[in-house]
């Protein structure tokens, strides 16, 4: 069950909607609260972001405007689009990031995990027989000042092209086959009692109200019923909880994508998708306080189309 008083928030400045030291507060209420009721274990804060940067070396500039303000512990990066050796380190580092696991390639996809806090392990998978760059995960533990480990999961799952038929467009068909592989996952199934977090642009946006009309998108690509049905079953036979519906249920509307063709019109006409995720295990399931939707980082110059999302827990 969420948390008392958890929800998504919408950021309505250019950053979060509250500062990190607002989160912070947020979870200490929470903490104060569990010590209340007689849970008097040390709780641990984690904030976890994660963002499609649309290529990190033209963006960097707006990672490190986004995480001045955010400050979250672990950032995970998607469609990077950059060589692992030409990946911005020392910005990051100078940011307070000095532990960085990449999985990236010139030019395409790529994904990044930048975290203030130092990994016990790193570990990549690849799907669908391609090296194509679209995993990375990480464990913190002790190193980490945590008791029990948590692995964090970042996934790029393909975009699947513009015509939602796999008999005659290759990018939808290796879409559904990428899809189908996560469901296949043994690891991706998290033991009773293990700590997994899995974040990313997981290119779906499940739901009725993920999605500005449900009616008009039922036919595009991240919304039909064969791509919303897989990642659906996925999420289901790992147990996954989905943290913002978890915090904000339907019919509420949530977004973190808007497409570059609405041009400067995308605030106003608000015709968005929820494609950026981040669910939890059950073990941590009402170990989560708070989601926020970096929307105005949407709206900064030469933005990604995706925007920071970033949950708080108390681990």
């Amino acid at each position: 069950m969420p948390r008392s008083g958890g929800r998504v928030g919408i950021s309505s400045w250019p950053g979060l909607s509250r500062p990190y030291t607002s989160l912070s507060i947020v979870r200490q209420q929470d903490v104060d609260a569990r010590h209340k009721a007689g849970h008097d274990e040390l709780l641990m804060p984690l904030s976890v972001t994660t963002w499609n940067i649309n290529s990190v070396r033209l963006r960097i500039d707006l990672v490190a405007r986004f995480i001045k303000t955010a400050r979250p512990d672990v950032i995970c990066l998607q469609e990077t689009k950059c060589p692992d050796d030409a990946f911005p380190l020392k910005r990051l580092r100078r940011l307070g990031y000095e532990h960085i696991a990449l999985n990236g390639q010139k030019g395409y996809h790529g994904v990044a995990i930048a975290s203030r806090l130092p990994f016990e392990a790193v570990t990549i998978d690849r799907y669908c027989g391609k090296t194509d760059c679209r995993h990375i995960a990480v464990t913190l533990g002790e190193k980490a000042g945590y008791r029990d480990p948590v692995t964090v999961h970042n996934f790029y799952v393909p975009a699947g092209g513009d015509e939602p038929d796999p008999a005659i467009n290759e990018k939808f068909a290796h879409k559904l086959a990428f899809l189908d592989e996560l469901h296949a996952m043994a690891k991706l199934r998290p033991a009773a009692g293990e700590r997994a977090i899995l974040v990313g642009d997981l290119n779906v946006a499940p739901l009725e109200h993920d999605v500005w009309s449900h009616k008009q998108l039922l036919k595009v690509v991240s919304h039909t019923p064969i791509e919303t049905e897989k990642l659906t079953k996925f999420q289901k036979a790992g147990n996954w909880i989905d943290v913002a519906r978890q915090l904000t249920p339907e019919p509420e509307k949530i977004y973190t994508w808007w497409s570059y063709r609405a041009m400067d019109n995308w605030k106003t006409a608000d015709r968005g998708r929820r494609l950026d995720h981040i669910w939890v295990s059950p073990q941590l399931g009402d170990r989560v306080s708070r989601l926020d939707i970096a929307k105005n980082a949407r709206g900064w110059e030469r933005p990604s189309d995706h925007a920071p999302v970033t949950a708080a827990l108390e681990l």
